[in-house]
């Protein structure tokens, strides 16, 4: 149980850092679309990385330098052309998000921004694999119920996150707060990807 409570709140305490995922699936949520299979699979996802980093990928990792310089890069990449697009909308948006305008995006589609949101994120592989790894070593003995613990974290957090969102939707019913939105959003996403091409002491 105290390995189990000990992943939980450090799985908790990362996932709680304002990100690329975060914000993509309050948005879904501020949206309405396709939030049940958004939440799923950002869990299913950290589950997968989690499970990795407990169970030895954080070696791997550390072993193979050009693996992580790769996911850096990439990562930065996606970030700023999500950023990029986030931005362009905060200049350009005009009109409200109200029930029933807005066609939404095919689940095809939403779920491939969500993978990639996900997946090409190297922020989401230092909290996951690298440093969840290695705090599981502190838990040689009980690595099932730790990486439990922290997986259950990013299931109740993106549950909340993406339901929860729905009860900011009076607020969003005005088009300057979509464009307040959509800006931090943006300047997040930069300021990510810029924090990704820093060298290393820089970055701390």
């Amino acid at each position: 149980m105290h390995a189990f409570m000990a992943g939980f709140g450090l799985g908790l305490s990362l996932i709680l850092a304002i990100g690329a995922q975060n914000a993509f699936v309050l948005r879904q949520g501020l949206r309405r679309e396709h939030v049940l299979w958004i939440c799923v699979v950002c869990a299913l996802s950290d589950a997968v990385l989690i499970l990795a980093g407990v169970f030895g990928f954080a070696a791997l990792v550390e072993r193979f330098g050009w693996l992580a310089m790769w996911l850096r890069y990439a990562g930065a990449a996606f970030l700023f052309c999500y950023g990029a697009r986030s931005l362009w909308a905060a200049r350009y948006r005009s009109a409200a998000l109200l029930p029933g305008e807005a066609a939404p995006a095919s689940l095809l589609a939403t779920l491939g921004l969500c993978l990639a949101m996900t997946w090409l994120n190297p922020h989401v592989y230092l909290d996951t694999v690298v440093l969840i790894g290695s705090v599981s070593t502190r838990y040689a003995q009980a690595q099932w119920p730790f990486a439990l613990g922290t997986t259950l974290a990013s299931v109740v957090f993106f549950f909340t996150l993406g339901y929860g969102a729905s009860l900011l939707r009076p607020v969003f019913a005005r088009p300057v707060a979509w464009r307040v939105l959509d800006g931090v959003i943006g300047l997040t996403m930069w300021g990510l990807g810029a924090s990704l091409l820093m060298p290393a002491s820089a970055t701390g």
